[in-house]
Order: C-alpha cells, then structure tokens, then sequence
C-alpha cells in the first residue's frame, strides 16, 4: 500500500511538473533579439510548423506546440504566408497570428494618370509579384481577366495595393479592375442628369482625360465642365493629352503638326469621344465626371503654376493664352 501511494504521489508530481512546464512554455516570449520574417509554407502541418519554430530557436518545444494547437481545435486552421514576428509573442500569440492569417503585406502604388503600359511594367518590375503574364500582350491579359477584347486602358483603379508575398501579376491585376468597375458604377449611378454622356464607357474615358488636364485637385469638376459643355455643344475637344497619346513614338514635346495629324484619339481632328481612355483616372476625376461644376466655361489655359484660368469666350481665352503662355506678346498668337 505505501508503494502504491509514493508511486501515486511521484506520478501525481511528475504531472504537476509537466503541468507547470507546459505553462511555462505558453507563457515564454519567443526566443527572438528582434523583429524576424517566419514563413509557413503551403500545406505544412501544425506539427511541421512546430518543428519549424523549434528548429529556428523561436520555442523551446515542437510538442508542446502541437499539443496546444490540438487542445484549440487548430491544428488544421494554419494560413500559409510569410509573418512578422516579434520578441513579445508568446506561443498562443503565434498560433494566434498564423490562424488569422495576418501575413507580412508588401505595397505598390499606381498614381492617378499613370497608363496601362505604366502600369503594367511597375507590376512586372515588383520583386513580390509572381509575374505569369507577359506585360505586352494586352489582349492576352484582358482576356485573363475574363474581359476578352476589351481595350485595357483605364480599366484600373490607381491606388496603392497592400499583397503578400507570392501574390501574382493577375490577382493584382483582377483586384485593380474590380476596385474600378465598382468605382464607375457607383460614379454613373450616382451620376447628374443631363449628362451628354451614352454609357459608363464614355464617363470612364472623359474621365481620363480630366486626370490628365488636372493639375490641381480642386479644379477637376471645372475642368470635367469645360469637356461636358464643348459634348453638349458640339464643339471638339481639342485636349492635348489624346493627341500625345495617339502618338506612338511621342518625345516629350508636341508641336503644332502633331495637332494637325490626324488619329483616332486627335480631338483637334476628330469630334467627341476618343474610342478608349487614355489614362487611369482616380475616384476624383470619376466624380468630378458625374458632377461637374456648374458653370459655361468652354476654354482654359494653365497659368504656369499648375492652375488653370477658365474662359467662356474665345476672345477672354485668347487675352489668357497671351498673357499666360506667350508672356504678353500678342504678335506671337496664331503662329
């Protein structure tokens, strides 16, 4: 009887030791000087991960990890990634991070104007995007995104993207297009009455052309006024950013017979509409778009200092084009 006992209480000892061990190890902060990169990889087990963390000297115990894992009801709950780990976190903090999924997120930002091809190369040059796309076949990348023969420009909305790691050319791709498609949406529902503009398409590309004539944010619905009136009036647009564009090998000058060649995106040639965006426009240019300033303007002029000087004659805007562009020498207008 006294055997059975002291072997009772040495065993009911030992499991208090154990106990208090287990605890021990929830409550140690990992093993780490500072901030470290961890990578679960795809499929690994929670006792694979365990063993991961072991091996990395960031926990004492791969099978105390998997126990508490399997006493959660987690073992099956791990997200793949790449993690940001920190010297406070304990164990249930680790588990705690790879369940949520809670992965290093990398950042890309498109600016509002920027092109497809502009795009599209900072897409390809990103050292944490997977490219699977060839950034030159447009087609073929429209036609990945379920969108076959669809023209490409435009159709992203410029933001900056937070990503992880191993996040491919084509799921940034399908993120940016569907954060613009909603964007339009919600411009063209949204939009004023009276609009001489047919389908969302046509907001999309006018919209595109008040990014690339915006310099200051705050004068984008008059800028948006200036294109809308000119549509309503049947007057051409005349805007030098769809001539460039037209241009395939521009040279960062454009010169009076580039306004005279005519192209299917030369609005000093051509009336309304180009036939596609020329440019990614941002929410403001969508609103500015779908509510214009009220206002009869049908010229303006860049005052040099990124402002514009809004005429609705074209005897105010020649005086405006003299004083701001040809330095007050009349004698050169027309040339």
């Amino acid at each position: 009887m006294r055997i059975l006992i002291l072997l009772l209480l040495t065993v009911l000892a030992g499991a208090g030791a154990l106990a208090w061990d287990y605890q021990r190890f929830l409550d140690t902060p990992a093993n780490l000087a500072e901030k470290e990169v961890f990578v679960v990889p795809s499929g690994a087990s929670l006792r694979r991960v365990g063993q991961n963390l072991a091996a990395a000297g960031i926990i004492e115990n791969a099978h105390y990890w998997e126990l508490h894992g399997r006493m959660e009801g987690k073992a099956q709950d791990l997200r793949a990634g790449e993690y940001l780990l920190t010297p406070d976190m304990t164990p249930p903090a680790l588990l705690a991070l790879f369940i949520q999924g809670r992965t290093l997120q990398y950042s890309l930002t498109i600016p509002e104007g920027w092109n497809f091809r502009q795009m599209m190369q900072a897409v390809a040059d990103h050292a944490h995007i997977e490219n699977t796309l060839n950034p030159e076949d447009h087609e073929a990348v429209m036609e990945r995104l379920g969108k076959p023969g669809a023209h490409p420009e435009g159709w992203f909305f410029p933001d900056t993207y937070l990503f992880p790691r191993g996040t491919t050319d084509l799921d940034f791709l399908r993120r940016a297009h569907e954060r613009m498609e909603h964007a339009l949406n919600v411009a063209w529902e949204g939009r004023q009455e009276d609009l001489p503009l047919e389908t969302p398409y046509e907001a999309l590309i006018l919209a595109s052309i008040v990014e690339k004539e915006t310099g200051q944010a705050g004068e984008r619905s008059r800028v948006a006024a200036v294109f809308v009136e000119r549509l309503r009036r049947g007057m051409r647009l005349q805007t030098d950013p769809t001539v460039i564009y037209g241009i395939e090998q521009f040279d960062g000058r454009i010169r009076r017979r580039d306004l005279r060649l005519d192209t299917p995106y030369n609005t000093y040639t051509r009336d309304g509409l180009p036939p596609t965006p020329i440019a990614l426009p941002g929410a403001a240019a969508l609103e500015a778009v779908a509510h214009p300033a009220e206002s009869k303007a049908l010229f303006f002029v860049s005052r040099g200092d990124g402002t514009h000087h809004f005429s609705e004659t074209y005897r105010e805007h020649r005086q405006a084009v003299i004083k701001y562009q040809l330095d007050g020498d009349a004698s050169r207008y027309g040339r």
